[in-house]
């Protein structure tokens, strides 16, 4: 086993690229070539909890890559499992993979993690999904039904390794929540915009001077670079000379801090419902 922050074993930290998951496997594939190619295949298996063993080599190899599959929701044991076996498989004389080509590949997939024997240390922050609320009263079902939809699927997206995607599924999910400010406000100052900038920007003219202007700000700033095409291009195409690609890591601070204003968003739609500031 290796060494990490127990708490890692109970709550993912996040989950692994699906593109390492690939790698893995390819490395698995060798590895079995070299032996009984079922019995390790099952070793395999079993390290990324698969259960019982397979009716033929086959089915095993199927049921490997199920397993792995699953596996993959939590990056740092399908790390652990893959090197576990590669260690067992060198105790009994097989050619695997070792620790300085595991952390190339590691790298080379962006996965956020590194082997240092005994340990596996983070080389990224870690930072969990920011949490968007589950229940909001004041949107309809509809709506926290499209929320929780591309929520999901920027996640999906996000542990695929897709990150320009990834962004752009909550960004959309961004634009699409400032909507429910329309027709918001007093009698004499109500949203009228359609669209988030003109929203955001109705808003902000509304709390001038509070912390609300300046988290607006923020969000308008950040709206803006992810848009331009010199920026992260996701939704005007990005500039081929002077764009600039979003890696993972970075992928996931926008997705967290997007996710933070979407929850910021809710809440404060909420906090109008309730003050009656809506028109009528």
């Amino acid at each position: 086993m290796l060494n990490f922050d127990p708490s890692w074993r109970f709550s993912s930290p996040g989950p692994a690229p699906v593109t390492l998951s690939r790698a893995f496997y390819e490395f698995i594939e060798k590895i079995a070539a070299q032996g009984n190619t079922w019995r390790i295949v099952e070793s395999f298996k079993e390290a990324f909890g698969g259960s019982g063993t397979s009716s033929s080599l086959s089915w095993a190899w199927s049921d490997l890559d199920s397993a792995m599959r699953r596996a993959e929701d939590n990056a740092p044991l399908f790390i652990e499992a893959f090197y576990n076996v590669c260690v067992e498989c060198a105790d009994n004389g097989l050619a695997v993979p070792d620790v300085s080509l595991i952390n190339r590949t590691l790298a080379q997939h962006d996965a956020g993690y590194q082997i240092q024997p005994p340990d596996l240390v983070a080389t990224s922050p870690q930072a969990r999904p920011i949490p968007v609320p589950d229940v909001t009263p004041s949107l309809d079902a509809q709506a926290r039904a499209l929320i929780e939809e591309a929520i999901e699927e920027s996640d999906r997206l996000l542990g695929e390794g897709k990150s320009r995607q990834a962004v752009s599924e909550i960004l959309w999910l961004l634009e699409s929540v400032s909507t429910v400010f329309r027709g918001t406000g007093t009698s004499d100052r109500t949203v009228q915009g359609k669209y988030f900038n003109k929203i955001i920007g109705e808003l902000k003219g509304s709390n001038r001077g509070t912390a609300q202007e300046q988290i607006l700000e923020w969000m308008t700033k950040l709206h803006g670079y992810l848009s331009s095409p010199t920026g992260g291009g996701v939704r005007h195409g990005i500039d081929l000379k002077a764009g600039i690609a979003i890696r993972q890591n970075e992928a996931r601070l926008y997705c967290n801090l997007i996710r933070s204003y979407i929850t910021y968003l809710i809440e404060e739609h909420e906090r109008l419902q309730k003050t009656g500031h809506t028109a009528a």
